[in-house]
């Protein structure tokens, strides 16, 4: 699939797939005679991990980490089991500080749906007509 199809069906911009391809995260399988960007659906699954791991913060160096690892855990290559042992306990790492951070965002969550519901009740109450007076 051509890249317009890739960003609709990641929810990715053209300009963020081409800075991923720009740092190596993925590199479109093929390209067509044109010169046109070619993805498969594993190109279009990498790209969903990318997007899951952007907003719990993950740097580029550690997307591509992740990403090596997983190729590694997939080719079917046969590992050695301490090389897979190792493999399997960064993969541990990564679990780790993204239920960290899911935890602090669930906190922040909380805090901006607090303060949210603090407006609606200020609204609220303004809008409210006055007591009359006599």
């Amino acid at each position: 699939m051509q890249i317009g199809e890739v960003a609709a069906r990641t929810e990715l911009s053209l300009r963020t797939i081409r800075h991923y391809e720009e740092t190596g995260l993925v590199i479109p399988s093929a390209r067509s005679q044109g010169g046109f960007r070619l993805y498969t659906d594993a190109d279009v699954a990498r790209l969903m991990l990318i997007r899951r791991m952007k907003p719990l913060g993950f740097t580029l160096d550690q997307m591509r980490d992740l990403l090596d690892i997983t190729d590694r855990l997939d080719s079917g290559d046969s590992l050695e089991a301490d090389e897979h042992q190792a493999l399997l306990d960064r993969v541990r790492v990564y679990e780790q500080a993204a239920g960290e951070q899911v935890e602090r965002l669930r906190v922040q969550l909380a805090r901006a749906e607090e303060f949210a519901a603090t407006l609606g009740t200020r609204l609220s109450a303004a809008a409210a007509p006055a007591p009359l007076r006599e």
